[in-house]
């Protein structure tokens, strides 16, 4: 059955969209042709009109489609065999059928021909990639957000084609061409090929890819941009600091800013770090509980304890172990070890002198089923209860006397106000939301911003930012007392993402640029204590501004972009 229907438009020609012609003017025949007045569309179906026909097909459809089921439920009734029909019901079905056809033809070759044009022209025009939800094949007019790539050398082509047809896997170009900078640069272009989407707004320049390889970032297509601020001078043990602040989100860096001014003509902050012992907690599983409280017994044992740290100690000149401590589950034992990493944040280091303990062990457990070298007693990554108890990482507590009229002049509250509030909202507030080491106003975002600046493990940021801010009025309710203590915070000075231009020059503006000269680990407890300051400062501010009502007011001036970047767009993607 042939259904007359609109041609389907012809594919979009992207080259039009690439310069600046205008439409070519209407000729006189386009005029006539808009002025000629309508004719109803015939049919090949039926000799009648269009509507009329589609009208005749419909009624049939629904009506032929209650008669059989009508039928059918009186055969059930009484239990007539569905399969013997009459011809009456046999010619229901046959009409039942073609009313089908039809409609699905009629209603469903649009949707077809527009889907095969559509691949036709991702097929032959796969140079031109669209931002956004934008399509070639149904843009009705030129759009500003359509951008040619630039073409690539004929080699460079060619392995784009590989990586697309599977040949070379995306992940070994590093190996295959021995240049980082060529592999990301392919490697994006076949990403954007093959998903036909433009990343042009990821830079590619400007990033040194070599320094990324084998421990930072695998299949490296470019990088996101941040903007750094400085909070300070953080007046902080006698020190200033500078504090670099990675973020996207306006006032952060202006409140923590403010508060390190309020604490520096106050006399500044002090700082004590309480503990400082990164921790790997391996499971294992015997066959019965007994056994398991054995090793249990062992492991804690002060006699076994200087036998278990010069095993574990083998694995770094930097990792001392400091404690172990077990609990069961059944016939699990969770093994906590805790050891000192020098100035690296130290979780390879500790699971290297982990392995080493559980390959003792076995001397004298051989019935022990190491399940994982991390059972999630460390706990790494996740709010938990031993972390906030126990400690991880640098245990840090930080405090600073605020001046009464510091208070008023700088921090526009009062003493008293802010007293109640950090009650209401930080304690009280935060414990009917069962919160779990969450007793501050918003440590993660001081913690967050530092740590994306110094190159940190955003990830650690979960139980990094535990808190709890207290506040007390003193000298007769002139001065307020303020403090945070942070029992969790993981970092480091060496390794990882500290070894990167970017955040080493951040580091380098603190003063702890890789590992101390004076003393192993001085300096990465030093940028803890920071960090610590860091989120004093910012604790202090934000209370301040939500006891004076100003924080929507703030939020509304420094956070609410109010600059056209249209413009923009359209330069950067033409």
């Amino acid at each position: 059955m042939d259904i007359r229907r609109r041609p389907p438009k012809p594919p979009v020609n992207p080259n039009r969209f690439l310069d600046n012609r205008s439409p070519p003017p209407p000729s006189d025949d386009d005029d006539i042709d808009r002025n000629r007045s309508p004719r109803p569309k015939a049919s090949d179906a039926l000799p009648l009109p269009l509507y009329l026909t589609n009208a005749v097909f419909f009624t049939l459809f629904f009506s032929v489609a209650y008669y059989l089921l009508h039928r059918w439920r009186d055969k059930i009734r009484y239990n007539t065999p569905l399969h013997v029909v009459t011809i009456t019901e046999l010619g229901a079905i046959v009409a039942l059928i073609a009313s089908f056809i039809y409609l699905l033809g009629f209603f469903g070759i649009d949707f077809v021909q527009s889907f095969i044009s559509r691949a036709d022209s991702n097929d032959s025009d796969r140079d031109y990639l669209v931002n956004e939800d934008h399509r070639l094949a149904t843009c009705p007019t030129p759009s500003p957000i359509v951008a040619k790539l630039d073409p690539l050398p004929e080699e460079d082509e060619e392995i784009v084609k590989s990586v697309l047809d599977g040949a070379i896997p995306s992940y070994s170009l590093e190996s295959r061409l021995g240049d980082c900078k060529r592999a990301a640069s392919i490697r994006r272009e076949a990403l954007q090929r093959l998903t036909g989407r433009s990343i042009e707004g990821l830079p590619l320049d400007g990033f040194d890819y070599d320094s990324i390889l084998g421990q930072c970032c695998e299949m490296p297509v470019g990088y996101v941009q941040i903007p750094v601020g400085i909070a300070g001078p953080l007046l902080l043990d006698g020190y200033e600091y500078s504090v670099p602040m990675a973020t996207t989100e306006g006032c952060l860096v202006a409140s923590t800013n403010r508060g390190c001014k309020a604490m520096y003509v106050s006399g500044g902050a002090t700082s004590t770090v309480l503990k400082d012992g990164m921790t790997r907690a391996p499971v294992v599983r015997f066959a019965s509980a007994r056994r398991a409280s054995e090793l249990k017994f062992f492991l804690e044992s002060p006699e076994n304890f200087e036998t278990l740290a010069v095993v574990f100690n083998r694995s770094s000149r930097f990792a001392r172990l400091q404690s172990v401590m077990c609990t069961l589950a059944g016939k699990n034992a969770y093994v906590r070890f805790s050891c000192s990493t020098g100035d690296a944040m130290g979780m390879n280091m500790v699971s290297k002198g982990v392995q080493n303990v559980l390959e003792f062990l076995t001397e004298d457990f051989p019935d022990m089923d190491v399940i994982g070298i991390s059972g999630n007693f460390c706990s790494d990554k996740k709010p938990a209860a031993v972390n906030w108890i126990e400690g991880r990482g640098k245990s840090v507590v930080c405090e600073a006397v605020i001046r009464g009229e510091t208070v008023n002049k700088v921090l526009k509250t009062s003493v008293a106000s802010l007293v109640e509030l950090n009650m209401l909202k930080n304690l009280t507030g935060s414990a009917i939301a069962g919160s779990l080491g969450g007793f501050n106003a918003h440590a993660s975002n001081i913690v967050s911003a530092v740590f994306l600046a110094t190159g940190q493990d955003p990830a650690q940021n979960v139980e990094s930012s535990q808190c709890i801010t207290m506040m007390e009025a003193i000298n007769d309710g002139k001065d307020i007392h303020i403090s945070v203590t942070m029992p969790s915070i993981e970092v480091g000075t060496v390794g990882g993402g500290t070894q990167l231009a970017s955040q080493s020059a951040c580091l380098n503006l603190l003063g702890v640029k890789g590992a101390s000269k004076e003393a192993p680990g001085m300096n990465s407890r030093r940028l803890a204590t920071i960090v610590a300051g860091a989120v004093l400062a910012g604790e202090l501010s934000l209370m301040s501004a939500i006891a004076a009502g100003q924080l929507v007011k703030s939020h509304m001036k420094y956070n609410r972009s109010s600059r056209d970047i249209t413009g923009a767009t359209t330069t950067t993607t033409t």
